[in-house]
């Protein structure tokens, strides 16, 4: 009988992200990511709870109602700025900003739009607001290592890794 997805269970999965409006993949992970089930929830809780119980070979969906797990759009996260006012190495679409407002809270800022003059930014999450699909593809179940269940998941050759790193914050 093949090994389950159960705490303590490593796992290796591949996963794509597509707007379940536009059918458009937003984001893909094409390499095995590996984690220790109910040690490191490096998604989100409701796709764990959905790879409870599935074996290596299988492929899920789950749908996510991204502004249920980040809330509405906030239009008020999104600034609009002069060109000049931006530091070169954060000119480019894509590219993430962390900002600090005067309380001291940060957060990343996502530059969404640039010309020869003006430059956006957005504080929203990207999920935000968007109803999106996960489709994981489960490539290995087995039991996890001491030190793969004290790191929360892979173990590179001779590194150790921080489990904090593979937490979104």
């Amino acid at each position: 009988m093949p090994e389950t997805i159960r705490d303590g269970k490593y796992v290796e999965l591949t996963y794509k992200v597509v707007d379940a409006k536009t059918g458009h993949v937003l984001t893909s992970v094409d390499f095995p990511l590996g984690y220790v089930h109910g040690h490191n929830e490096i998604l989100a809780p409701s796709v764990h709870r959905e790879l409870e119980g599935r074996s290596a070979g299988e492929v899920i969906e789950v749908p996510i109602d991204g502004s249920r797990i980040f809330g509405p759009r906030d239009e008020s996260l999104v600034f609009t700025d002069r060109i000049e006012n931006v530091p070169e190495e954060y000119r480019q679409v894509g590219c993430s900003i962390l900002m600090e407002n005067d309380r001291g809270q940060t957060r990343s800022f996502l530059v969404t739009w640039l010309d020869d003059e003006k430059l956006t930014v957005d504080g929203n999450n990207p999920l935000c607001g968007r109803a999106v699909v996960f489709t994981l593809q489960i490539l290995a179940v087995r039991d996890a290592t001491e030190e793969e269940t004290r790191a929360g998941g892979a173990i590179a050759a001779g590194a150790g890794i921080d489990p904090s790193l593979l937490r979104p914050v």
